[in-house]
């Protein structure tokens, strides 16, 4: 179990962390929410129908990381389309980017908020090495963030495509990104492990 998670019988899964590991996933999930940004206000009235019809922001984020957690809808990955379909895919990106990025956020936060949750609970249970036991549920909330913190450090990083993470593996050890891409690739043997625990 160290290193990985296990599937927990009756569902769920679990991973052994020791101490350093639950407070590099905890700083990660608290940076991804300070990122993300802040949600609605506490004290603000509750109206779900006012929420419903409320607009979120319609342009990309400057942020190359945020662009990343709240890519275009429509887009041409290729570059190929002409001056008329680039400003089409703009103008659909930017409607449904109107409609969807408050709650894209708002699910983005309450998977990092799990994550810190679930790790102070943990941290409080005792010292060392410790278990951590999640239900299904909190498990995709877990995935959800652990995705999210890849595509987050992935951005900063650079890494664009698979050639891009061959080149990671041959840093050496003085680059001042290695502790980035040792987290990296960390969080991807999470993930990984995670995804086949969720597997039927």
């Amino acid at each position: 179990m160290p290193g990985h998670f296990e599937p927990l019988p009756g569902g769920g899964a679990a991973v052994a962390l020791d101490e350093v590991e639950i407070s590099i996933i905890r700083s990660l999930a608290v940076q991804l929410m300070e990122l993300i940004g802040p949600g609605p206000a506490d004290d603000a009235p509750a109206d779900p129908l006012a929420e419903l019809f409320s607009d979120g922001p319609s342009e990309p984020p400057a942020d190359p990381v945020l662009r990343r957690l709240f890519p275009d809808a429509y887009c041409d990955p290729e570059g190929s389309a002409s001056p008329e379909q680039a400003e089409e895919q703009r103008a659909y990106s930017a409607e449904f980017r109107r409609y969807t990025e408050n709650d894209l956020r708002a699910g983005k936060r309450e998977n990092a908020l799990a994550v810190i949750r679930s790790l102070d609970a943990l941290a409080a249970a005792g010292e060392g090495v410790a278990v951590l036991k999640l239900s299904p549920e909190e498990s995709k909330q877990w995935l959800g963030a652990l995705n999210d913190l890849r595509l987050a450090i992935g951005a900063r990083l650079q890494i664009d495509d698979e050639d891009d993470t061959e080149v990671l593996y041959r840093l050496p050890d003085d680059d001042p990104r290695k502790p980035m891409v040792m987290a990296y690739l960390w969080l991807g043997g999470l993930q990984e492990t995670l995804v086949s625990t969720l597997m039927p």
